[in-house]
């Protein structure tokens, strides 16, 4: 998910180290093959990325992420699926959220910690963790195949293609609150159910298409595991001593990712100034009912009734709650942008990356968190839910 990650593959017989790193790039196979014969070398990095502590701590870490962000995200699902009040255009909405996020708790996170843990109890690295960056010279003397096969090969767009799926999922929901917000009588015409669930899907092929973009639209991109991150990252095959000339097309995320959150950012504007003038004209016409006295009850009331198209308390509430989802989302995403600007003007930053991509993979369970905090349905969702195995099934209802 970032431009240009920190493990790039380089021909020849040394690491190469950026005078700003702060760990040195992982030694891959075209590297190790002019190190020794036979040897199985551990990865070469400093104390700060692979520690026995650092390790451990990471392990404990990313297994209790795992598990918060997998129970969460099942519950979120099961509580609108089997809440009938939730099956709206709102309620996919968030259920497509869910199953993004519980992705990245299933296979992404698991991923990590099991090649965490074979680095730790072996002396030597697994046999695909530094067998895939070879030229692409190598490769087609090898009728293509590349052996054995890389797990990044699906681990990596499978986190680029759900984080990218939860930017799409988050704009959409903000762009059915503004509807609400802004022309409450036509909701129901504009956003069906139909729609949104085209809508989903739509975004759900155009999110894996644009994963997959580097490795289907150029032979120079490969998939290895972060020594630093501790993730899955794009890596481009060098040519020499240089970057292949399409190493730009990795600026496509980036790119995508901005307008999509900016787009996020002005439709929330828009509908938070809805909101706020329509709270203000409230205020207004409450003070004069007020100063009218009892003649002035009556025309509160005339004045309210006659503001037929104003938005619901609930689609106010609803479009605070997703304000806060992205707001939530751009925090977490902000470091990963910073570090793929980094990136570009040529710094590799160990530790930061390792901050940055397990602190957008964090947000996974964090709207779980927001719906418990904001949505009373939710809450009362998750009471039933939890109180279904001491009641009888015909007490749902109540």
């Amino acid at each position: 998910m970032t431009a240009l990650p920190s493990n790039v593959s380089v021909p020849g017989s040394t690491a190469v180290l950026l005078p700003t790193t702060d760990c040195p790039f992982n030694v891959t196979a075209a590297a190790q093959e002019g190190l020794g014969s036979g040897q199985s070398l551990a990865p070469l990095c400093t104390l700060c990325c692979c520690g026995f502590i650092n390790r451990t701590l990471a392990v404990v870490f990313m297994v209790s992420l795992a598990f918060a962000v997998v129970v969460g995200n099942v519950v979120t699902i099961t509580v609108f699926v089997q809440t009938r009040q939730s099956r709206t255009p709102q309620g996919y909405l968030k259920v497509s959220l869910a199953i993004a996020d519980m992705m990245v708790g299933v296979l992404v996170v698991p991923f990590s910690v099991y090649t965490e843990i074979s680095l730790m109890v072996t002396s030597a690295p697994p046999i695909w963790y530094q067998g895939s960056s070879i030229s692409p010279a190598t490769s087609s003397s090898l009728g293509g195949l590349l052996s054995p096969w890389q797990p990044c090969m699906l681990i990596g767009p499978v986190f680029a293609g759900c984080t990218f799926v939860s930017i799409s999922t988050i704009f959409l929901m903000t762009l059915e609150r503004s509807v609400a917000i802004l022309r409450p009588l036509h909701k129901d015409a504009l956003v069906t159910r139909r729609r949104t669930l085209l809508l989903i899907l739509l975004s759900w092929a155009a999110s894996f298409l644009l994963a997959l973009a580097p490795l289907i639209f150029s032979r120079h991109f490969t998939l290895e595991y972060n020594e630093c991150s501790r993730m899955c990252n794009y890596t481009p095959l060098m040519l020499g001593s240089q970057l292949p000339p399409d190493a730009n097309i990795l600026l496509l995320f980036p790119a995508f990712d901005f307008t999509l959150l900016g787009g996020t950012l002005a439709v929330n504007i828009v509908s938070f100034t809805s909101i706020r003038r329509y709270t203000r004209k409230r205020k207004l016409l409450s003070e004069g009912s007020l100063s009218d006295g009892g003649g002035g009850g009556g025309g509160g009331a005339g004045g309210g009734g006659g503001c037929s198209h104003r938005p619901s308390f609930s689609d106010i509430k609803a479009a605070k709650t997703i304000g806060i989802l992205t707001f939530a989302f751009t925090a977490s995403f902000s470091p990963i942008a910073v570090f793929v600007l980094g990136n570009v003007v040529g710094y590799t930053w160990c530790n930061f990356s390792f901050l940055a991509f397990w602190i957008l993979t964090g947000n996974s369970c964090c709207n779980v968190i927001i719906y418990s905090v904001r949505d009373h349905r939710f809450r009362k969702g998750v009471t039933l839910l939890f109180q279904r195995e001491h009641s009888p099934p015909h007490g749902e209802k109540s």
